[in-house]
């Protein structure tokens, strides 16, 4: 199994930009289908992107036109950035490894992150 670092979010008021990254320890991200899921305080972890071992990507629907998820060219990080960000975007977010294709069920990811807090709040 992958083991997957994770670095970035924070806190930003309405409107503001944040981003995560999601890394393998001591080596690189190929072959895997990288997802991010949050949970928000009191509520079920949700997928909000992810993009597969070869590129195709998707996005939860909320966040469509304010996030991205990309990576860079040698695959050893996979980025999330978020823009136009709101108080429902509030929430622990986390990186997942799997090595089959794009899915918002969490059980079929491996490995997870150790989670990022992004909190919007003015």
């Amino acid at each position: 199994q992958v083991q997957l670092v994770q670095s970035g979010g924070g806190s930003v008021q309405p409107g503001g930009s944040l981003s995560v990254s999601c890394s393998a320890s001591g080596g690189t991200l190929a072959g895997y289908t990288i997802g991010w899921f949050r949970q928000a305080p009191g509520k079920a972890r949700e997928a909000v992107s992810c993009i597969t071992h070869d590129g195709n990507t998707w996005y939860l629907d909320s966040v469509k036109g304010r996030f991205t998820i990309s990576e860079d060219n040698a695959r050893k990080a996979v980025y999330l950035q978020m823009n136009g960000l709101n108080s429902e975007d509030t929430g622990d977010y986390y990186c997942a490894a799997d090595r089959g294709y794009c899915t918002t069920r969490a059980g079929a990811f491996e490995s997870w992150g150790q989670g990022t807090q992004v909190t919007v709040a003015s």
